[in-house]
């Protein structure tokens, strides 16, 4: 039988998910984390906090201090609700929203470079796998915390 955490480590370490930064953008150093929240602020509505923080399986706190940061570069803007003062919704800034969509079309020429190198066959094998594995990775009781025993 395949090592199955040996494959997962390899493709971990191929996509860079280990790198301190996932890329430089306009004199950026963005770092996975903030990539992720740039791209579910961008593709939410003007979320809430808790709502980014739920979608990327984030503990608030640390959440908190992300956004914090991403504030003082001025890339995302943290706004009151005004019905109800307590709730924050984020929104990015021109800059944000810049570099949200240059990493978009990195990640995606990226993609498209990985997929030439398959026949379209593969390519629909391999995509149809990865939506099979994240429906079953949903339906552990493990989702979205690898296990600690």
């Amino acid at each position: 039988m395949e090592n199955l955490r040996e494959i997962f480590q390899v493709m971990t370490r191929r996509f860079g998910f280990l790198n301190k930064n996932c890329c430089t953008v306009g004199g950026y150093d963005i770092s996975l984390i903030h990539s992720h929240i740039l791209y579910e602020i961008d593709n939410q509505h003007n979320p809430s906090m808790q709502q980014v923080a739920e979608t990327l399986g984030t503990d608030i706190t640390t959440f908190s201090r992300q956004v914090q940061s991403l504030v003082k570069m001025n890339l995302v803007k943290k706004s009151p609700l005004p019905e109800d003062k307590r709730i924050f919704v984020l929104s990015l800034t021109t800059e944000g929203k810049f570099i949200a969509t240059t990493i978009d079309e990195q990640m995606n020429m990226y993609l498209n470079e990985v997929f030439a190198n398959m026949n379209e066959f593969e390519r629909e094998t391999v995509v149809r796998s990865i939506k099979l594995l994240n429906d079953a990775m949903v339906k552990t009781r493990y989702c979205c915390t690898p296990p600690m025993r």
